[in-house]
């Protein structure tokens, strides 16, 4: 029998390539959207995730059409980006879709949820004026400082998830993504590498993809995890300057910083990633 797991947002640019690394892994997959995918891979059901009637609707008659259990749910279903809507409408969205997920995940006895944050937590990337991390590389301690409703919507929602580990037991994983890249992304981000202020505000940072969908496959098949907050960003910067370069020109302030961080090594940690879920990056951007 195959494990069923459930995606949100799976129509969506992450969403999609996770669903399709969990089928070539032989799960049964169900895609959660307020829209249709471009090109369907699994069944799709249109869920408004900001109505908790509707996400524990949805989650509960998955289960019964055979009493197979819900294995996990990978919920990336959220306003990508700050300032693409009203304040007001990114944060009540992004934050009541996740308690919803996690009310309903608990409600049901589901084990495992993973959820996206972002490095957008931080608070340097929407913030009114630039401003440069404490300390490099940044790391999961690193004060979060946002001045914006999304990345104080992913805060929020790290807060949320803890708590409903404390309740219920639930194992829940929350990504601080970086920049996420697909395969057709890398030739416009290459078009920045000339002008490297264009990429400063996420510390020149990227995610690959398909990388991205292995952790989140692996954060539901490692036990015992309990409430985890993990930087999920590359092992090198999406510029071809070296990270001393980048640091002495654009981050005077940090320069006793620059030792660490040999080569084009990433401004984002992801050491605690490589302990807790034992993951490896397979796909870098001078190779794309």
């Amino acid at each position: 029998m195959k494990k069923r797991i459930i995606v949100t947002g799976g129509s969506g640019k992450a969403g999609k390539w996770i669903v399709k690394e969990l089928l070539e892994q032989g799960y049964e997959v169900l895609n959660l959207d307020w829209k249709l995918p471009e090109k369907p891979l699994c069944q799709t059901q249109i869920v408004d995730l900001t109505d908790l009637g509707q996400v524990h609707s949805a989650l509960s008659q998955y289960t019964t059409v055979d009493h197979r259990p819900i294995e996990a749910v990978i919920h990336f279903a959220a306003i990508p980006q700050a300032y693409i809507f009203p304040n007001d409408v990114t944060y009540r969205n992004n934050v009541m879709n996740t308690y919803n997920i996690l009310e309903a995940s608990a409600n049901l006895g589901i084990k495992k949820v993973v959820i996206a944050s972002s490095e957008s937590s931080y608070g340097i990337v929407f913030a009114k004026e630039f401003f440069a991390p404490h300390y490099l590389p940044v790391d999961e301690a690193h004060p979060q400082l946002s001045e914006d409703s999304y990345g104080l919507s992913k805060i929020v929602n790290e807060v949320t998830a803890e708590a409903f580990h404390r309740r219920s037991g639930m194992q829940v994983v929350s990504f601080r993504l970086g920049n996420i890249l697909e395969p057709q992304d890398y030739p416009m981000v290459r078009t920045t590498v000339g002008t490297p202020e264009a990429r400063i505000r996420i510390l020149w940072s990227y995610i690959d993809v398909r990388d991205m969908a292995v952790a989140c496959r692996l954060a539901v098949e490692i036990e015992g995890l309990g409430a985890q907050v993990l930087i999920l960003a590359a092992d090198d910067t999406s510029s071809d300057l070296s990270s001393e370069q980048l640091i002495r020109t654009y981050l005077p302030e940090l320069a006793v910083y620059a030792p660490q961080l040999p080569g084009r090594t990433s401004f984002l940690s992801n050491s605690k990633i490589k302990e807790i879920l034992g993951w490896k990056q397979q796909y870098y951007f001078m190779e794309q």
